[in-house]
């Protein structure tokens, strides 16, 4: 029996096991559409109708990092396909598995500037880890399948599929191939035994190790391999912001987030290491700081699955190609016997003291202004603090936007296990948190989601809040709401001599009729003795909530490494306010 291409993709994401699929139509996508409605009916896949492609994306993106599997958009042509753009970059740059399928215009018009035509295989090519144009309907199964293998291998990645829309509407016979090859693209992941017992064998001579672990401990599912390598050896672990719940954030070795806001502990520590192993992260520039600089007496080790990342930006000694989890567990194999374990734990206390002290000097650190107990100005940190304490036992699933709200919730959350932590980190897109929060929801129906947004950042798509009240998902929504495009002031007010220009927005929507107009909840609070219980009423709602919290508009993310500068050398809280941790009652740090 012949199929339509239409029909033959509806059966391709059924054999791929998609049961959520976010898009949006348009006339080079009716053909599919209309397939797509008996798959509805009959229950096997469940279409998402966003109100933007963006969104889409951004929806597809947050149900993959809330899940592990591989993310599903659907977009018409033209301007469908190029609304999907940042959304597919925001992928690309995080290393997230996705498939964004197009419409394309028919065959015999490409080239041709028919109506809307654009050149998506074009235009994605720099932010995409492949994509492809089928031309012929017999190649359509063929090209799905290698789509979802290329997505979801190796180095995870977008993958887009422009499919023209008399493709859609042609027939063949539907082939699933029994088995994906592809000649030029074989990804390594098993490490090279010969490399890792060298790596072994320099991390048992070392006296100051640190992990330093990324976002591929979180996509190689390696987080038990790593926690268990870490507790052996008691070595000290930082995670990047794409790596955090890699580790439990919790743990004694953990120093939590390093880089350009990671802890003073973490920085020091790195810049300090005479061994330093490098396990699913891509040593950005947010990490290393001023490279010449960076970590200059260590000895490098690197394991990562992208042969292309190593000794990218940072020459190491030992590199290691291949999956986290795989390596670490055949590390953990290599070790010694438990004896020389516990030698070489008992070897590290001089190392954990001096990282200590490190803490003592430094903690993360914000000045709670409460000279006379009854102001009641709620300072972002703690209103983040506080969300995090009335809800981390619900152990959420936590979505954000860019910007300070961002850096403030990587440092005040904990999270203490993978999936739950979803951010924007290399693209840095405004708008991202709404949408993958809904994402993360759909594919996690039965936990807690959060997102914590700016005011400016959730503007750019807040259309998206009534895609969760028409599917009545119970996402909350907290608005750390500064009037300001707040990281932006920041860096005009700490290197451009406060000047301040196009930041301030003090003319904002009405957050709570603008909730109830998309049948969703609003709350607003700027009393600081008013938010636990805002909180608290947000939580126990069935409706997706939208809290508009007024906090202070003048405070700043610290630690902070200048751009250009050194990791060694971070500027702390308690430095910009003149004033130790230890000598002042009105601080507050996290515990």
């Amino acid at each position: 029996m012949e199929l339509t291409g239409a029909q033959i993709f509806v059966e391709s994401l059924k054999k791929l096991n998609v049961e959520t699929l976010f898009g949006y139509p348009g006339g080079a996508v009716l053909h599919i559409y209309d397939a797509l409605h008996f798959a509805e009916k009959d229950g096997s896949i469940k279409h998402i109708l966003v109100r933007h492609e963006q969104g889409a994306v951004h929806m597809a993106d947050g149900y993959a990092r809330a899940t592990g599997k591989c993310g599903y958009a659907l977009l018409t042509s033209g301007p469908g396909a190029t609304n999907g753009v940042t959304g597919i970059a925001t992928a690309y740059m995080d290393s997230i598995p996705m498939v964004v399928i197009t419409g394309q215009v028919p065959t015999h018009l490409i080239g041709n500037d028919a109506f809307q035509e654009a050149d998506v295989v074009g235009i994605t090519r720099p932010c995409t880890k492949h994509n492809f144009l089928v031309k012929d309907v017999k190649d359509l199964a063929r090209v799905m399948a290698e789509a979802h293998y290329i997505a979801t291998s190796g180095r995870p990645g977008p993958v887009l599929v422009d499919i023209p829309k008399d493709v859609t509407a042609q027939k063949c016979k539907f082939e699933w191939p029994a088995k994906v090859e592809i000649p030029s693209y074989r990804p390594s992941s098993e490490g090279h035994m010969k490399q890792i017992k060298k790596a072994v064998e320099l991390i048992l001579t070392a006296k100051r190790p640190v992990l330093y672990v990324g976002g591929g401990c979180i996509w190689s599912h390696a987080a038990p391999e790593l926690t268990e390598f870490a507790r052996r050896l008691g070595i000290p672990v930082t995670q990047t912001l794409m790596g955090l719940g890699s580790f439990p954030m919790g743990d004694p070795l953990s120093l939590d987030m390093l880089g350009m806001h990671g802890t003073y502990r973490a920085n020091l520590a790195m810049t300090n290491s005479d061994v330093l192993i490098a396990i699913g992260a891509r040593f950005d520039d947010r990490v290393t700081g001023k490279l010449d600089e960076f970590c200059r007496g260590a000895k490098k080790i690197h394991v990562d699955i992208d042969p292309s990342s190593i000794s990218k930006n940072i020459e190491v000694d030992i590199p290691i190609v291949g999956d986290a989890k795989k390596v670490l567990r055949k590390m953990l194999d290599c070790l010694p016997a438990e004896a020389e374990q516990t030698k070489f734990r008992r070897s590290m206390d001089p190392w954990h003291e001096t990282i200590a002290g490190w803490e003592r000097q430094h903690p993360l650190f914000y000045k709670d202004w409460q000279p006379d107990n009854s102001t009641e100005v709620i300072k972002p940190q703690w209103a983040i603090q506080e969300i995090y304490r009335k809800t981390r036992h619900l152990k959420p699933v936590v979505t954000t936007d860019v910007g300070q709200h961002q850096m403030w919730a990587a440092q005040y959350f904990q999270f203490d296990e993978p999936f739950k932590w979803i951010t924007s980190g290399g693209l840095g897109t405004m708008g991202f948190g709404l949408p993958s929060a809904i994402g993360a929801q759909f594919a996690r129906p039965k936990d807690t989601v959060l997102a914590i947004v700016g005011d400016a950042s959730v503007q750019m798509c807040i259309q998206e809040l009534i895609v969760a009240a028409e599917h009545k998902l119970p996402v909350k929504v907290f608005i750390i709401n500064n009037v300001y495009l707040g990281m932006v002031r920041q860096w005009q007010e700490m290197f451009y001599d406060n000047r301040y220009t196009s930041v301030y927005i003090p003319l904002q929507p009405d957050w709570v009729k603008l909730a109830d107009s998309m049948s969703a909840q609003g709350f607003r609070v700027s009393e600081r003795s008013k938010l636990s219980g805002v909180i608290d009423e947000a939580m126990s709602s069935s409706k997706p909530c939208l809290v508009d919290i007024r906090v202070d508009p003048e405070e700043s993310v610290f630690p902070m490494i200048p751009a250009g500068g050194s990791i060694a050398n971070p500027i702390t809280a308690d430095q910009v306010y003149k004033s130790k941790v230890a000598d002042d009652p009105n601080s507050a740090s996290l515990s």
